[in-house]
């Protein structure tokens, strides 16, 4: 367990200047460079996000199980849930969509998703920290997120087309990875083929 909090306090530490220490960000860019701090930043965070796939696959080991799992019925919630998110994730990366202009951050609403509906239908104390952790960052990054538009003002483009292509590629990524990669990766196929 102490893997998987390590690789959470160092990953989501990373992520989490902008919401924290944002002067302490930007002051650092200034002094060492941005390339440099990027470095860094993407160095710090690959680490972490090792740690936190080694240590969560020790902690499901030898789980320590907190409630009861949901009903069956309840994955087909969480699938439509995890449907959502791919989508949002994708719609911060495809320029121009309805999605990232209206939302602004789609991606860290899809990691909203993605971490309760984890947490909806897993049951261990690993599950908790982990989709628990997620879900309390991504709150925090998108009010910190929200606030900082605020002061901006931009007015962003978006086309039908393009919202269309979002979805498109969202829903395609989230049907190989719910019916082979979640397996494959994780070892739990949750369409249950």
């Amino acid at each position: 367990m102490a893997a998987l909090v390590l690789g959470l306090v160092l990953f989501l530490g990373m992520h989490s200047t902008r919401i924290v220490a944002d002067g302490w960000r930007t002051s650092t860019m200034e002094r060492f460079g941005e390339r440099e701090y990027k470095l860094l930043y993407s160095l710090l965070s690959i680490a972490g996000f090792a740690l936190i796939v080694w240590g969560y696959g020790l902690a499901r080991q030898n789980p320590v199980v907190l409630w009861n799992p949901p009903p069956v019925g309840v994955r087909h919630a969480v699938s439509l849930l995890t449907l959502v998110a791919f989508v949002l994730v994708v719609a911060a990366y495809v320029p121009g969509n309805h999605l990232k202009a209206k939302l602004r951050h789609p991606m860290i609403l899809g990691v909203k998703l993605w971490a309760f509906s984890h947490l909806v239908v897993n049951n261990t104390l690993a599950d908790l920290l982990l989709f628990g952790s997620f879900l309390v960052w991504a709150v925090l990054d998108f009010r910190s997120s929200r606030k900082r538009d605020r002061t901006l003002a931009t007015v962003l483009d978006a086309s039908t087309s393009r919202t269309v292509l979002t979805v498109v590629i969202g829903a395609a990524a989230w049907a190989v990875f719910a019916f082979w990669l979640h397996r494959l990766w994780i070892g739990v196929s949750p369409m249950g083929v």
